[in-house]
């Protein structure tokens, strides 16, 4: 299953994002949502699943949306959620993907036989930290993460 994780787009939803997520099954979105028409546009090209994050908290048509969420995700057990000072409170021992947003920098690191994945901010730059998104292939016996860059 092909799937698009995004984070941090802040309102702005850029064209090089919409190129690359193209044909994808699912998109995750970690947070900082920014506006609903973010979660409109790329509910054109696959189901859409995200959570709030921290400037989305006193919107009004974000107050619907959960501050984390747990899916299975072709056989692993998920947890989305926006800041990953709140992952031990969430944690589940089954928990085998880890996917976060708010830092704007990019992580895709295995620990132990866990996947923590920060697809980056895909909205406005923040400092220098690249733009990205993060395309992950979920296999039911392995996990393919791939940053995507949207900017030089």
């Amino acid at each position: 299953m092909k799937t698009a994780i995004i984070s941090d787009t802040h309102g702005l939803l850029r064209p090089e994002a919409l190129t690359a997520i193209q044909g994808v099954e699912l998109i995750l979105h970690a947070g900082d949502i920014g506006s609903p028409e973010i979660l409109s546009q790329l509910a054109q090209i696959a189901p859409v699943r995200a959570v709030r994050g921290n400037n989305d908290l006193d919107l009004p048509w974000a107050a619907d949306i959960p501050d984390h969420l747990t899916l299975n995700l072709n056989g692993w057990p998920t947890l989305l959620v926006h800041d990953i000072a709140d992952v031990p409170a969430l944690l589940d021992s089954h928990t085998r993907l880890i996917i976060t947003g708010h830092s704007h920098k990019p992580l895709i690191e295995w620990r132990g036989d866990r996947l923590y994945l920060n697809p980056g901010s895909a909205g406005r730059r923040r400092f220098k930290l690249p733009v990205t998104l993060a395309l992950l292939d979920v296999g039911a016996d392995v996990l393919q993460p791939q940053l995507i860059h949207l900017l030089p």
